[in-house]
């Protein structure tokens, strides 16, 4: 059966089967084609550049599919100013076949994690971790996203007490910026951030 990422040379005798999506890392989604010649515009999901500048094989998935593709990733390089990665794919030639891999997310297995440094973590680490306000212990909401803007920003989807939500609109979300001087404390083992923010930060949630 044909899939969307045809025109990609895979790499042979790379294991393909994919138990639990948990084994991965996601490290990016393509975006779109960058000009004409295959290359592709990719929205990084890792701190690590040579993610996408290192050649190698990386694997390819799209959301719903049993389990990723292996493929040569041949050079790559950061688009300043705009968090993008623009990459060249073995067998990507071309602005249609990189049309056709648009909305796929690249991997590496969970096992390729590097070592981190004191206070860095993984972005997959951080996500579902609940927080709350270091003074009053009080609950703020989610972590649900990551954003890479100079300084990392938690997207925290708010807790809303005694507030049920009757529609996906009615949530909403309240960017943080991840330094230790607002968010001290991150203590993974209990899945727990404590934030200090400065006066009004909260008030700028709005709803999605």
């Amino acid at each position: 059966m044909k899939t969307k990422s045809q025109g990609a040379k895979t790499a042979k005798n790379q294991i393909t089967s994919v138990p639990n999506l948990d084994e991965w890392l996601e490290i990016g989604k393509i975006v779109a084609p960058q000009g004409l010649s295959g290359e592709l515009r990719v929205y990084p999901q890792s701190d690590f550049p040579e993610r996408f500048e290192v050649p190698g094989i990386r694997w390819l998935w799209y959301p719903g599919d049993s389990e990723p593709q292996p493929v040569e990733l041949l050079s790559g390089r950061y688009v300043e100013g705009k968090n993008l990665c623009v990459i060249c794919l073995a067998g990507v030639e071309n602005r249609n076949q990189a049309e056709a891999l648009r909305d796929y997310m690249l991997l590496v297995p969970a096992s390729d994690r590097p070592q981190l440094g004191e206070d860095e973590y993984h972005v997959t680490d951080l996500l579902g971790m609940l927080v709350f306000m270091q003074e009053s212990g009080e609950l703020v909401g989610e972590v649900v996203d990551v954003i890479s803007a100079g300084n990392d920003l938690l997207q925290v989807e708010m807790h809303q007490e005694n507030e049920p939500v009757t529609s996906e609109k009615s949530l909403k979300t309240v960017l943080i910026p991840f330094v230790k001087e607002i968010a001290p404390v991150v203590d993974l083992s209990s899945r727990r951030i404590e934030i200090t923010p400065p006066p009004g930060l909260l008030e700028l949630a709005i709803s999605r």
